[in-house]
């Protein structure tokens, strides 16, 4: 069976009761489609700079990223390419002036290797894919917490409870492979739709400030195989 993506699960739930159908079909057979909308990673110039930048904890990748694709878009005469560097360009100026700290609980934070071995977690009998661009280490009255963040980027973006999708499996993520090390601190278990600028924490999941779906989706996919 083919692993799936939460931008997979987010597809799924759009699509009407025959399409579900096909969708699960592929699922069983590996066919599932990628995620990107045209060869490699359509967003990868936005959210590769945006994620330099919160690790380096500078935005001279953004504006930079943000130079080179106006330099690009120029010199390219493919009217495909240049909207999607305009379209790359158009979420880099969003975060030009952007306050990292509202991300980034210190200065001091300590960031951690990612196995690629723990990227694929059980879930209902489903592999759910989990590609956080950062895992972080936080020191907290003598105690060592732990958060992650991952980019996220689709055309017209995510609805908040889509994107809570994507905290609710960054925290499973990080329960399952640190928290016998590491306190969760699920504040700063963050997913940011760099699209529509604005991100969901798992604390607020906790709060129930937005609803949990990821669940109820995987049932309904699950019930369909």
């Amino acid at each position: 069976m083919e692993k799936l993506s939460i931008k997979n699960i987010v597809e799924f739930r759009h699509k009407s009761d025959k399409s579900k159908k096909s969708f699960v079909m592929r699922l069983k057979l590996d066919k599932l489609k990628s995620d990107s909308e045209g060869g490699g990673d359509y967003w990868i110039s936005c959210w590769s700079a945006i994620s330099k930048s919160f690790r380096l904890n500078n935005l001279e990748s953004i504006i930079e990223r943000r130079d080179e694709l106006i330099e690009r878009n120029e010199e390219t005469e493919s009217k495909r390419i240049k909207i999607m560097y305009k379209r790359n360009i158009d979420i880099l100026y969003n975060y030009e002036d952007f306050d990292l700290k509202k991300w980034r609980p210190s200065k001091d934070m300590k960031f951690l290797r990612k196995e690629k071995a723990d990227s694929i977690l059980t879930i209902k009998g489903l592999l759910v894919q989990v590609t956080p661009h950062h895992v972080f280490t936080i020191q907290k009255n003598g105690v060592e917490e732990i958060g992650a963040i991952w980019f996220i980027a689709k055309l017209n973006g995510f609805k908040k409870d889509e994107l809570g999708m994507f905290a609710d499996i960054l925290y499973r993520y990080l329960k399952i492979n640190f928290s016998k090390d590491y306190i969760l601190n699920p504040k700063y278990c963050i997913a940011v739709d760099v699209f529509n600028n604005f991100e969901v924490n798992y604390s607020q999941l906790e709060k129930e400030a937005l609803p949990k779906i990821l669940n109820t989706t995987l049932d309904e996919i699950k019930k369909l195989m």
